[in-house]
């Protein structure tokens, strides 16, 4: 039962006694130890450096409702999204759908295979809908303006699903090198099931 919970917990608590707690927020008090969690159980990176320049209120906001936003390429509704969320000045992380990995586990976390699609914190929405956009990031208490600090950087986008290592074995294994063919990149099949 106990490990259930930490399934669902973001963060990783080290109280001062040495007493492990896991929870979806972090600690008020600085004398502890937090380490954001992901998903999978395992410690995330290290968000706090970025979150340490946004002011007090936009902090606070965005580490109780973190804002995610999934796109896709060559999608104007993707790029109508970011952009409001930039001049609204939302501190958020893109993650990018680019195969059908990713549009699995976009389903797993918004229940919707439509892009571009946006979490704060634990509610989500897809399909570009401004005004649905804009009272879901009002409802978390996200400022009208942006209040971001003029030295503030975007984290880049990532990929939502980390790609697989490659296996370089089984070429070895393979023909000699002159009678091999040109080794051609792998490009990914688009990810078929989008919905804009």
């Amino acid at each position: 039962m106990a490990a259930s919970g930490a399934a669902y917990a973001q963060y990783k608590v080290v109280g001062p006694d040495g007493k492990i707690t896991y929870t979806d927020r972090p600690p008020v008090a600085a004398d502890n130890k937090v380490t954001p969690m992901r998903s999978t159980g395992a410690p995330a990176a290290d968000s706090s450096a970025a979150l340490a320049s946004l002011p007090l209120e936009l902090r606070q906001v965005a580490q109780r409702f973190p804002v995610v936003l999934y796109t896709t390429a060559d999608c104007p509704p993707c790029e109508a999204a970011r952009r409001v969320l930039r001049q609204r000045g939302i501190p958020f992380s893109e993650r990018i759908v680019t195969s059908n990995d990713d549009l699995q586990a976009l389903e797993q976390r918004t229940s919707d295979r439509a892009l571009p699609a946006m979490t704060v914190g634990s509610h989500a929405t897809s399909g570009w809908a401004e005004g649905q956009w804009t009272q879901l990031l009002d409802l978390a208490g996200y400022p009208a303006q942006s209040r971001l600090p003029a030295a503030y950087k975007a984290p880049a986008p990532a990929p939502l699903v980390p790609p697989k290592p490659v296996d370089a074995a089984p070429a070895a294994r393979g023909r000699a090198p002159s009678d091999a063919p040109p080794a051609q990149p792998d490009e990914p099949p688009p990810p078929s099931g989008i919905r804009f």
